[in-house]
């Protein structure tokens, strides 16, 4: 990739949210600085989707000047915790540049664009420190200095290199990170986004983004006396105010507590802080604006002590499918459905809106793994109404349909989530598939029109007819054990399907329990689940 136009800024924001879903918990686990919550990385998340999602709302035809400004509208609306809300700044910083009308959008502006987001980053935070995710911005800054003359490639891979290896020095920058011998939090995800930033212009996509869990320094540093406590709550809101209203909160907020991040911009601002009295702190936007969207939260009491109650309305599952056929069996053995399109996850909004209007107490079947991070981030706004949410991580269909199968709304949540979690992983899942071009698998180059027989999502074999793929594939299936084998029947699937497959079985797996379905999806002829 030679520009960074709009249809690059689609795959970025895409790309690095669903990285940061498969990451965040490591990345959570890295949280120690500012305060040891434990969110950063489903911060860092829930910013980078909605980003994703302003910049997908848009017409396919919005230009490239608008997914730069809806990048950094929505992840500003959208910004979640401190780091968050810099790396919102970050968004916004690249989007004034690149997204200029007319400008060459190559690796010399884009080595301009993230010198000034990194500037207009840390100006945002009013104290900066060193060893955060500020330090490694400015290092992948600096890292494209003269690599943007020799193309966009070389500059996004000096961005991403120069980010990392200043991630490693975060440990000794900042004493509270060497106390407990890790990097910072914020910047190994910042270092995420510009990995998938590099994957979408060079075309080469890791197969996993390396988060360093510890230093692996030779020598943990010495202990230091306890600290006091800091301020006891974190206070965000988005504030419609004049500009020139801006700095005479910030040093109003400045006085109230730490942590101060103040984006935005035109009218829109993002605030964070961290305070001792969260009204003097809404009291300060209310005389500089109007404050919304007021997000108040208790640092010090672990995470599942302080969330709201909601008040009981029942148990139930939300399942996502984008077939027909799989949205009824669903609503049949009792879940809330979520369409999505074939192909696509559903908005975040609208998952999470499904899940808050089905109970207080709810359980998601994602059934694909690119819905696993959604869903996640889905239930995390949900929890924060009050509802008691668990993702059981279902990677298919027959995953989802297996864990409603002992679904018991009478037993304890925590009981009914662990039993539909076993049933989800004792169940094999493997699929048939048309290829659609040439291409190497593991078993060998096929070509279109080939049959492909997937076991959970590795190509087991490449074959010419979908009636002996599908019995060679249940028989692979089959040979670690199972008592009961589920078939769902695609829409393009031929009617002799199904007779073939309940022969092969009856012949050559008798004891077998076999249960059949129209799943009526369309890109897959056949699903297949073991249990």
């Amino acid at each position: 990739m030679e520009v960074l136009d709009g249809a690059a800024v689609r795959r970025w924001s895409r790309l690095a949210a669903d990285a940061l879903g498969r990451t965040r918990g490591e990345i959570d686990a890295l949280n120690v600085f500012p305060v040891p919550d434990g969110d950063t990385g489903t911060n860092l998340h829930l910013t980078v989707l909605a980003a994703a999602e302003a910049v997908e709302g848009l017409p396919e035809d919005a230009g490239d000047t608008a997914a730069w400004r809806a990048l950094a509208q929505g992840a500003l609306i959208g910004a979640r915790g401190n780091s968050g809300v810099i790396l919102s700044q970050v968004f916004r910083g690249l989007a004034e540049i690149l997204g200029r009308p007319g400008v060459p959008r190559d690796g010399e502006i884009f080595s301009e664009a993230l010198e000034y987001a990194s500037v207009l980053a840390r100006n945002a935070v009013e104290h900066p420190v060193e060893g955060t995710i500020l330090s490694v911005l400015q290092a992948a800054s600096e890292s494209t200095g003269g690599a943007g003359q020799n193309g966009l490639t070389t500059a996004a891979r000096a961005a991403a290199t120069g980010a990392r290896q200043a991630l490693r020095l975060t440990t000794g920058q900042l004493d509270v990170l060497a106390r407990s011998g890790v990097v910072d939090a914020g910047a190994a995800g910042l270092c995420v986004v510009l990995d998938a930033l590099a994957a979408v212009i060079t075309d080469e996509f890791p197969e996993r983004y390396e988060i360093p869990a510890r230093t692996g320094a030779s020598e943990p540093a010495a202990e230091s006396p306890a600290e006091a406590p800091g301020p006891g709550y974190e206070v965000m809101y988005l504030l419609d105010g004049a500009d020139e209203k801006v700095p005479d909160l910030r040093e109003t907020l400045d006085g109230l507590g730490d942590s101060l991040v103040v984006v935005g911009g035109d009218g829109l601002w993002n605030i964070h802080v961290h305070v001792d009295d969260a009204g003097a702190a809404i009291e300060a936007g209310l005389k500089a604006g109007r404050p919304y969207r007021i997000r108040v939260t208790y640092l010090h009491t672990p995470y599942e002590e302080h969330q709201p109650q909601a008040p009981h309305v029942g148990r139930a599952v939300v399942a996502v499918t984008a077939a027909d056929g799989l949205a009824t069996l669903f609503e049949e053995s009792g879940a809330n459905v979520v369409r999505r399109e074939p192909g696509a996850v559903p908005p975040l909004a609208v998952l999470a809106d499904a899940i808050l209007a089905a109970g207080d107490e709810v359980v998601v079947l994602p059934n694909e793994p690119e819905v696993l991070s959604l869903a996640e981030a889905a239930a995390e706004r949900a929890r924060d109404a009050g509802a008691r949410i668990a993702v059981v991580p279902t990677k298919a269909s027959v995953q989802g349909l297996a864990a409603l199968a002992v679904h018991d709304p009478l037993r304890r949540f925590p009981d009914d989530v662990i039993a539909m979690t076993r049933a989800a992983g004792a169940t094999r899942f493997g699929h048939l598939e048309i290829a659609t071009e040439e291409a190497f698998t593991s078993v060998g180059l096929c070509q279109p029109g080939d049959v492909l027989a997937l076991i959970e999502g590795d190509v087991a074999m490449i074959a010419s007819d979908l009636a002996d793929a599908a019995s060679h594939l249940i028989d692979r299936m089959l040979s670690g054990g199972g008592e009961l084998v589920t078939l769902i029947i695609g829409v393009y699937a031929p009617p002799e399907l199904t007779a073939a497959l309940e022969d092969h079985l009856r012949r050559s797996h008798p004891d077998i329990e076999l249960g059949v379905y129209a799943g009526e999806q369309e890109r897959y002829p056949l699903l297949i689940g073991v249990e």
